[in-house]
């Protein structure tokens, strides 16, 4: 049942239980008009009653949004920790002297992982960076094409950024593009480190 169905489902309910406590209490005052210590024992009664199912129904909604999230929760978890492994995988590469079509293969295998749960724009941006990882390790190396490799690299992280984070504010100091710089440069200084 959907949850508009649901509440309306409910509030019908609400509804015909107000109508007819007050049927009820109207006759139960009629009946018992001549016996005022009756009326007031029907009044605890309905007044139990009332308080019972209002409470039971913000338990049950209480209840309700702490599952949903509690599962939004472990959901974001297994992403990040998803994306944590990829980035990983990718950092290990890098730094490998050669890259063998093994590696290559085992970056494929995780878009299965990734199509369980990450967005469509990261799924996109994640193929072009197989594209150009594919393009540029021609000859067994990373090296040669690494300002490419950056590029598609910082443009997979905006994504996956986005996906964690919810979307972010294009009218907000720091847009995709200002982002995407950010990252570019960040990757081009690291580049330029040298060990002494």
């Amino acid at each position: 049942m959907r949850g508009s169905d649901k509440r309306i489902l409910l509030l019908s309910l609400t509804a015909l239980t107000v109508i007819g406590g007050y049927a009820f209490l109207r006759y139960a005052y009629k009946v018992t008009d001549s016996m005022p210590f009756t009326q007031e024992i029907v009044l605890i009664i309905l007044g139990t009653l009332a308080t019972v199912m209002i409470t039971a129904l913000l338990l049950n909604q209480q209840t309700a949004v702490e599952i949903e999230k509690e599962q939004s929760i472990k959901f974001l978890d297994l992403k990040a920790n998803a994306y944590e492994q990829l980035l990983e995988r990718i950092e290990t590469m890098s730094l490998a002297e050669n890259v063998t079509q093994a590696d290559i293969t085992r970056l494929q295998f995780i878009t299965h992982r990734l199509a369980i749960f990450a967005s469509p724009s990261v799924l996109d941006e994640y193929h072009h960076f197989l594209e150009v990882l594919g393009e540029s390790t021609g000859d067994g190396t990373l090296l040669n094409n690494s300002d490419e490799i950056a590029d598609a690299l910082a443009r997979l992280t905006i994504e996956i950024r986005a996906d964690l984070i919810g979307e972010m504010d294009r009218e907000g100091e720091y847009t995709r593009k200002h982002i995407s710089r950010l990252i570019q440069r960040n990757s081009d200084e690291s580049g330029e480190i040298s060990i002494k």
